[in-house]
């Protein structure tokens, strides 16, 4: 299993950013979906999740209102739209797979929001 996410970068506060992760080596239409974040010096956090069906996601407290997440099974993606951001938003952002009790992880990308 590969996650590939992209899209992070440096945004100001108030602004948007648009995540990816392309799923590939798995089932994906049979895969929940979910987006992590860990901010320096804290634990990961779950942001948000999907299910292998599509459906209404699930947002963490934190970024309800303001994320989106959303899936593409004829293109094996997942997207994470962030709008009116935070400094607190600052952070890893990791796209996350499990597959039966198996947790398969992106390799990253950084968000930081700034002025």
């Amino acid at each position: 299993v590969q996650l590939v996410e992209s899209g992070g970068g440096l945004v100001q506060p108030g602004g948007s950013l648009r995540l990816s992760c392309a799923a590939s080596g798995v089932t994906f239409s049979r895969t929940n979906m979910r987006w992590f974040r860990q901010a320096p010096g804290k634990e990961r956090e779950f942001i948000s999740s999907i299910s292998s069906v599509g459906g209404n996601p699930f947002y963490a407290d934190s970024v309800k209102g303001r994320f989106t997440m959303s899936r593409d099974t004829a293109q094996n993606m997942v997207s994470l739209e962030m709008s009116s951001l935070k400094p607190e938003d600052t952070g890893v952002y990791y796209c996350n797979a499990r597959v039966l009790t198996t947790d398969y992880w992106g390799q990253g990308t950084q968000v930081t929001v700034s002025s």
